[in-house]
């Protein structure tokens, strides 16, 4: 093994770890809290499904041999750029998103009290039911297809795959605005935990050099073009973690005054007006 392929591996495994702790600092927060409060469960919802489509396309791409012939029949004869870590992350993050999302919807089994925000906006709810829609959209229209049609022309059970990676795609892109906008409307960040923001912005730098690093060692770019949903999410998971950042340290410090009553008052009142509906 040379020293990129060392490298890249290495990268990996950081950023899967990176992102992997990051899913249980909300959760331990609001156990230490013994209160939601100060978040909504659209983020915690939205992102165990988005998970589950990222869990589904990283196993096919990794483990179907139909899938990944017809990736090399349309990327030049070369493999998808999907290692046995972005698997185990999958899995894990969609398990722990299910937790989270319980402390939500089922509070008392936690020992919590029903916080504001325990119901899905009806943005999330229209992603989450659009998102079905079009996969099994696209799954008729291959089921349609002849069985003697060629994969690089014709649609092909690969495209359901792209569905599917698309779906995690506008959930990453989406996922986080509720969150900000309620932190916005509260001008507070109380009740969100900052580490989530902070172990997500390095695995995402960590996996987008990984990516560019598999890449080049590949020879060909279509590491990147034929891997678009793991290339966006790096991008698009840190220009949001800049933007909680900077509620957090720098528009809303927590500096221990009278406004974190007041914001407390605020958040334990439960505004459903404040909601991101």
């Amino acid at each position: 093994m040379g020293f990129l392929e060392f490298l890249s591996a290495v990268f990996g495994w950081i950023y899967t770890l990176s992102w992997s702790l990051s899913f249980y600092s909300q959760p331990m927060l609001n156990i230490r809290r013994k209160s939601t409060s100060g978040t909504t469960v659209d983020f915690p919802f939205i992102n165990t499904i988005g998970f589950m489509a990222y869990l589904i396309y990283n196993t096919v791409f990794y483990s179907s041999p139909v899938i990944r012939h017809q990736y090399a029949l349309r990327n030049h004869g070369h493999t998808p750029t999907v290692a046995l870590n972005d698997i185990v992350f999958a899995a894990h993050a969609f398990v722990v998103c299910a937790v989270l999302t319980t402390q939500y919807f089922i509070p008392s089994v936690w020992g919590f009290d029903r916080a504001p925000g325990a119901r899905p906006s009806r943005l999330i709810l229209g992603v989450a039911s659009g998102s079905f829609a079009a996969v099994v959209i696209i799954t008729l229209v291959v089921l349609s297809t002849p069985p003697d049609a060629d994969p690089r022309t014709a649609w092909a059970w690969l495209d359901v795959i792209y569905t599917i990676s698309y779906v995690k795609l506008l959930i990453t892109l989406i996922k986080y605005a509720p969150q900000l906008v309620f932190n916005f409307r509260n001008r507070s960040t109380k009740g969100w935990s900052i580490w989530q923001i902070l172990l997500d912005f390095l695995g995402g730098v960590l996996s987008i050099a990984q990516l560019v690093i598999d890449s080049y060692l590949q020879g060909d770019w279509s590491g990147i073009t034929g891997n678009p949903v793991k290339f966006a999410l790096g991008n698009v998971s840190m220009l949001y973690d800049l933007v909680f950042m900077t509620q957090h340290y720098v528009l809303y410090r927590d500096d221990g005054s009278a406004k974190d009553g007041e914001a407390d008052s605020l958040l334990e009142r439960g505004e459903d007006g404040r909601r991101l509906d």
